[in-house]
């Protein structure tokens, strides 16, 4: 797949004729996938190539100033690239989305963008809209394309009556409902971050951790323990995450959340490792324990509880 990023006002290049999925795209979830699958088969029928365009930042981040409005996200683009990427498509559009760029009318947007690109198929959902505060949607393109843009509208995915969207993922991952959120993404929610120095407290007590320090804008489930694989230099290895301020040494009002994973089968050192932490299922909230005795009691019995799961998810 070829990545090509733009910013506005970009260079004019040529490239072939594409069939295009249009949308932000954040996560690449369940719904996402219809619509640039959608537009890989198109490609293949019209015998074009298949193309996906996206945008990063978020619109909100550009458009929104307040610290209450930060956008936090199910992908990290690199992320996002590696997804669309395994999908099979040619070539990935990066427009940078600043001020300037969100002040493009439908009709700029569609000269420059998508004429402009040598798009000649367009494929994005019913919700999808264009141009300077969105005035720009799938029922206008045949008008601002002067018709030489032909077009795919994919209907909403559902579940269980329930549109799969970005937003419901979110919520999701914020109630620790993991089963839902791997359900809509069609995998497993999945962290990606360093093994960086933490306070060495877990193999005091038995129980050694991998303290990850994880990219500050993406979405972290809530706090509690979770069974999870842990993967190290391209091997999975099963583990459970506690998600939290360790309340049983810390006063939570005072501290952001970690992400500490104990391993069950391993011994080296990750420090300094690149590690991708994915999501099976959530095992219990995160407590204060009376006394360390109390949690160590409990940190077992949370292993054979993700073991058990583990089973399941085999």
């Amino acid at each position: 797949m070829q990545i090509v990023k733009l910013k506005h006002p970009h260079t004019q290049m040529e490239f072939p004729e594409t069939a295009t999925a249009l949308g932000f795209f954040d996560g690449v979830h369940r719904g996402h996938q219809e619509v640039i699958l959608t537009a890989k088969k198109k490609a293949n029928e019209m015998q074009l190539k298949s193309a996906v365009m996206t945008f990063f930042p978020h619109p909100k981040e550009v458009l929104r100033k307040t610290d209450k409005d930060d956008v936090y996200y199910l992908s990290t683009i690199k992320e996002k690239e590696k997804q669309i990427s395994e999908l099979g498509i040619d070539y990935l559009f990066i427009i940078e989305f600043d001020t300037a760029f969100s002040e493009l009318s439908p009709q700029e947007f569609v000269d420059q963008y998508l004429i402009g690109l040598n798009i000649n198929h367009v494929v994005a959902g019913f919700d999808y809209s264009y141009g300077r505060l969105g005035k720009g949607s799938m029922e206008t393109l045949p008008f601002h394309s002067r018709e030489k843009i032909s077009q795919t509208t994919v209907d909403k995915i559902t579940y269980e009556g329930e549109k799969i969207s970005s937003t419901e993922i979110r919520h999701a991952l914020l109630q620790g409902d993991i089963d839902k959120a791997t359900t809509y993404l069609g995998r497993k929610y999945v962290i990606y971050g360093e093994v960086v120095h933490g306070e060495k407290r877990g193999r005091t007590i038995g129980f050694p951790t991998a303290n990850i320090a994880y990219h500050e804008k993406v979405v972290i489930p809530t706090t509690g323990v979770y069974a999870v694989w842990l993967r190290v230099d391209k091997n999975w290895h099963r583990g459970v995450c506690n998600i939290g301020y360790k309340p049983t040494f810390h006063d939570p009002s005072n501290e952001i959340p970690t992400i500490e994973v104990h391993l069950f089968d391993f011994d080296g050192n990750l420090y300094d490792k690149e590690v991708s932490c994915s999501f099976v299922a959530r095992i219990r909230g995160e407590k204060k324990f009376a006394s360390v005795d109390d949690l160590i009691a409990q940190i077992s019995k949370d292993k054979e509880t993700a073991r058990s799961l583990f089973e399941q998810d085999s």
